[in-house]
C-alpha cells in the first residue's frame, strides 16, 4: 500500500495544467493563420502514375494471352507420333552393287 498517492497525483495534475496554460498564453492569432496551399501539380503525378499502372496491367494481360496461345493445352498429353517405317526401302541404294576391293596405294617415284 502506497501512502499519500492522491496528493501526488493532484500535485502532478496541477503542474501539467499550469504548464499548458503558460504555453497557450504564448499562442497568438498570427500563429493560427492558414498556411499557403502547396505548390506544384500533384494531380499530374497521380495521373501519370495511374496511366503507368494501367499500361503495366495491359502489358501483363497481353503477355498472359500470348503465353496461353503459344503453350500446349495439356503438357501431359503430347501430340501423337507417326509410327516408325519398318518396311523395305522403296528404291535400291544408289552406289556400286559390288563391294569395293582392297584400297589401292599410289606410289609416286
Amino acid at each position: 500500500m502506497m501512502p499519500n498517492t492522491d496528493g501526488r497525483r493532484f500535485a502532478t495534475d496541477g503542474r501539467v495544467r499550469a504548464a499548458l496554460l503558460a504555453r497557450s498564453a504564448l499562442v497568438t492569432h498570427a500563429d493560427l493563420r492558414r498556411d499557403p496551399p502547396p505548390q506544384g501539380s500533384t494531380r499530374g503525378v497521380r495521373r501519370v502514375r495511374r496511366l503507368a499502372f494501367a499500361a503495366l496491367g495491359v502489358a501483363a494481360a497481353a503477355v498472359a494471352v500470348c503465353l496461353l496461345a503459344l503453350l500446349p493445352a495439356d503438357p501431359l498429353d503430347p501430340a501423337p507420333v507417326p509410327p516408325a517405317h519398318t518396311g523395305a526401302p522403296d528404291r535400291a541404294p544408289s552406289g556400286p552393287s559390288t563391294p569395293p576391293g582392297p584400297p589401292r596405294v599410289l606410289h609416286t617415284p
